[in-house]
């Protein structure tokens, strides 16, 4: 008898729970990379100094990187490493090999483009550099070495526009404001 008793109790207990379970809100999805690169780009530009830049733009790369397949991101971190010990030959090779894997990787396109700088193949490297801008065209660092080719080129007009982008996006980057103001003055002249 008292087992009988407990049944409504149980029934009322399991239709409450249920009903508990159907207010609560299902969990969110993590926001797309999309958005998470619209939100670190968006504090990049407000970041109040260089070190909180720094880690900002290095959250960026790494959702880059992320995009990339395992096999991918091992191609890039071996072309970056080799291109840190001025090895642009192989550091090329694996950004190379990483692109024909997926060609729409912007740091894949940046690694050979300094690959090739290293390399001497200024030309080559403006065009990686170009694509790289066609598929992310916020890449800050992409701009202050399209800003350093035109600048080797005798470029100033050109190297000034790339570096002003730059700093657009990045109003931190280390020297970036003393560097705007040097290439302003030899594109227009001492102006002060």
């Amino acid at each position: 008898m008292r087992a009988a008793h407990l049944l409504p109790a149980a029934m009322l207990l399991l239709a409450c729970g249920g009903a508990a379970a159907q207010m609560t809100p299902a969990p969110t999805p993590p926001p797309s990379r999309e958005a998470t690169l619209d939100r670190l780009f968006g504090l990049l530009k407000v970041a109040p100094d260089e070190q909180t830049a720094a880690a900002i733009a290095g959250a960026i790369e790494r959702q880059w990187v992320q995009a990339a397949s395992p096999a991918i991101r091992l191609l890039l971190s071996r072309g970056l490493r080799e291109l840190a010990n001025n090895d642009a030959q192989d550091a090329f090779d694996d950004f190379d090999a990483a692109l024909d894997l997926d060609s729409s990787l912007v740091e894949a396109w940046h690694g050979r483009a300094m690959a090739r700088a290293g390399l001497g193949d200024a030309a080559g490297a403006e065009r990686d550099i170009a694509e790289t801008m066609k598929r992310e065209p916020r890449d800050f660092a992409a701009l202050q070495d399209l800003s350093h080719f035109a600048e080797q080129r005798g470029d100033w007009r050109g190297a000034y526009d790339a570096w002003s982008r730059a700093m657009e996006l990045d109003p931190m980057a280390p020297g970036g404001a003393d560097r705007l103001k040097d290439l302003h003055r030899r594109a227009f002249g001492d102006q002060t």
